[in-house]
C-alpha cells in the first residue's frame, strides 16, 4: 500500500521597503489607522511539500499567518498523516480537523490543514498520472474565465482608469478594485470610495463587469449608505465589507442592498459556509481553498452553494482554485492577480514561487495537462527561502532585516 512517507515545511519570503499599499481593512475600520499593509500583506509564504512512499512529491501552501501554519503543520499534523494512505482523503482530513479543533478552526490552524490537504491531493494525482481536477470530478470545460484582481486606490484617477483599460486591452472580462475609506473617514471619504468606482466604471465602459472590495474596512450601517451610492455604477458584487463574523450583519445588509453581496475569503470549513449560504447571508461564495480547510471542504461547499444556487468564485488566484472551478459546476469563473505588479502586494507570490503557476490569456486560463496540480517548487527574485532558523522579518513598515537573494 502507498503510504505517506513524510511532510516537509519551507518558508519563503520576498522583500519589501516602504508601507506597500493602501486598502480599506479592519484595523482603518475601527480606528482610522493609516497603516499600510501590516497583518494583511503576505510576504511570507508557507509550502508543504508530502511525500509519498512510491517518490511522488505533494505541493500545497499557505499564506496566512505562515510562520504559525508551519508550528501547526509540523507539530500537530505531521504525525497524523504520515503512515497514512494518500486516498484516504477525507479520513485524514477529518483526523487534521480533529487535532487542531479546540485552538485552529479558523485561522492559522486551518491554514495548516488546507497546506497539508492540498499536497495530499496533489501527491495522489501525481501518483495516479492525473491532474488533480480528474479526482474532482473531472474538467467540465478546457478554458477558465479569470478576472483581474489589482486597482488599488490611489489618488491619481488618470492612472487608475489606465489600469483598469489596460486589463481590459489584455482581453479580461471582468476587473476587481479596491476601497480605501471607511467608517471612520465619514461622508468625505464616501464621495472619495465612489470616485474611485466611477474611474474604474468609466474606464472599462460597458465592456467588462467590476467588483470593488472593502476587505473587512466597513460596518453595517456604512455598507448599507455606500451600496446605494454604488448603486449606479452596476458592480457585479461589493466584496467582503463587514467582518467575517457578522453573518446577521451580511444578511440584513443582502437584504437592503442593490448591489449583489460577495463574501467567505476568511470562513473556514463546509460548516462555516453552510451558515452563510442557508441564511442567505451572500449572493457570491468565496471560499479560499488555503483557509477553507483545502480541497476537501472546498468541493464539498460548491456542492453547498450549488443545491442553493449560489455561484462560487474562489478566493485568490492559484493553480488549485482553477482546478477546483475547472471541476465544479458552481464556478463560474476565478479570481487571478497580474504578474510582478509594483508594489509587490503579495497576493502575487505564487507566480514568483511556483513554476508551472498557469498565466491568464485573453481573460482564460488553461491547466496543463500534466499530473497533480502541475507546479514545482522554483523561486525567483525578489521571493528567497528562509533559513529554519532565521528570526522573524518586518515587512510593510520599513526595510527588511535582510536583503532578497536572488535565487
Amino acid at each position: 500500500m502507498t503510504t505517506i512517507a513524510g511532510v516537509k515545511c519551507r518558508l519563503f519570503a520576498a522583500s519589501s521597503d516602504g508601507p506597500g499599499e493602501l486598502y480599506a481593512n479592519p484595523l482603518r475600520a475601527w480606528d482610522g489607522s493609516g497603516d499600510g499593509e501590516t497583518s494583511f500583506g503576505f510576504h511570507e509564504w508557507l509550502v508543504v511539500e508530502v511525500e509519498l512512499s512510491t517518490g511522488e512529491v505533494g505541493i500545497g501552501n499557505a499564506a496566512l499567518g505562515a510562520r504559525l501554519a508551519r508550528d501547526v503543520v509540523t507539530r500537530y499534523l505531521e504525525p497524523v498523516v504520515v503512515g497514512e494512505s494518500p486516498a484516504d482523503r477525507e479520513k485524514l482530513w477529518q483526523r487534521m480537523y480533529r487535532t487542531v479543533v479546540a485552538f485552529g478552526r479558523r485561522g492559522a490552524g486551518m491554514a495548516a490543514v488546507s497546506a497539508v490537504d492540498i499536497a495530499i491531493w496533489d501527491a495522489e494525482a501525481r501518483r495516479l498520472g492525473v491532474p488533480v481536477y480528474e479526482l474532482l470530478g473531472g474538467q467540465n470545460r478546457p478554458r477558465i474565465p479569470v478576472y483581474a484582481s489589482q486597482l488599488y486606490p490611489t489618488a491619481d484617477l488618470d492612472a487608475l482608469a489606465a489600469e483598469a483599460r489596460g486589463y481590459v486591452e489584455q482581453g479580461f472580462g471582468m476587473v476587481k478594485q479596491r476601497f480605501l475609506w471607511g467608517p471612520a473617514d465619514g461622508r468625505e471619504g464616501m464621495r472619495k470610495n465612489v470616485e474611485l468606482v466611477r474611474t474604474v466604471r468609466e474606464a472599462v465602459g460597458d465592456a467588462a463587469d467590476v467588483a470593488a472590495d472593502a476587505y473587512m474596512g466597513w460596518d453595517l450601517d456604512y455598507a448599507r449608505r455606500m451600496a446605494w451610492l454604488l448603486e449606479p455604477f452596476d458592480l457585479r458584487w461589493l466584496e467582503e465589507p463587514l467582518l467575517p463574523d457578522d453573518v446577521v450583519g451580511y444578511r440584513e445588509l443582502r437584504r437592503v442592498s442593490p448591489v449583489p453581496v460577495a463574501a467567505g475569503e476568511h470562513e473556514a470549513t463546509l460548516a462555516g459556509f453552510y451558515h452563510l449560504i442557508t441564511t442567505g447571508a451572500v449572493d457570491v461564495a468565496q471560499p479560499d481553498v488555503n483557509r477553507v480547510g483545502g480541497l476537501t471542504p472546498a468541493r464539498k461547499v460548491c456542492a453547498l452553494a450549488e443545491a442553493a444556487g449560489v455561484p462560487v468564485v474562489p478566493h485568490a488566484g492559484q493553480v488549485h482554485n482553477y482546478h477546483l472551478v475547472a471541476s465544479q459546476p458552481a464556478c463560474p469563473m476565478a479570481e487571478y492577480f497580474p504578474v510582478n505588479p509594483q508594489p509587490l502586494v503579495g497576493n502575487e507570490m505564487p507566480h514568483l514561487l511556483f513554476g508551472g503557476e498557469p498565466i491568464a490569456k485573453d481573460g482564460h486560463i488553461e491547466l496543463a495537462q500534466l499530473p497533480g496540480l502541475g507546479i514545482t517548487v522554483a523561486p525567483r527574485g525578489p521571493v528567497y527561502e528562509q533559513d529554519p532558523a532565521d528570526g522573524e522579518v518586518t515587512y510593510g513598515n520599513g526595510p527588511d532585516r535582510r536583503a532578497a537573494a536572488q535565487v
